[in-house]
């Protein structure tokens, strides 16, 4: 039924003025804005995805987006540079930029204004 729609995601924040100026200034995403939501146009516009207000926003708690770069480095001392600061976390022990280099892809976290947890990881 649903094996040739172009389906979309979307996730929700609280502050969507907040969420435009760091999608598209702070990550260089191009974001549109109709009817008082955001579209955020990623791999070239090929999968769109949603950004909703919603006045009792609660954060994810896993990670929604992840950007893959090639080299994880360049990509977080860019990132800090732009006001960027890489989350912590108790379970997995992260250098001292945050990057994650326990094994698997090098990864690190990070989170947009609304606390959404977004990535970049060395693909």
């Amino acid at each position: 039924m649903f094996g040739d729609t172009k389906a979309f995601s979307g996730f929700s924040v609280n502050d969507l003025a907040a969420a435009k100026q760091f999608y598209g200034e702070t990550l260089g995403i191009r974001v549109t804005e109709e009817h008082g939501l955001l579209t955020l146009h990623l791999a070239g516009g090929d999968r769109p995805t949603l950004v909703y207000p919603k006045d009792d926003h609660t954060p994810a708690t896993y990670t929604i987006l992840n950007f893959p770069v090639e080299d994880i480095d360049k990509a977080v001392d860019l990132l800090t540079d732009r006001g960027v600061r890489f989350e912590r976390y108790e379970h997995l022990q992260t250098d001292e930029k945050g990057v994650f280099r326990g094994g698997g892809p090098l990864i690190a976290w990070f989170t947009d204004p609304a606390g959404n947890i977004l990535s970049v990881i060395q693909m």
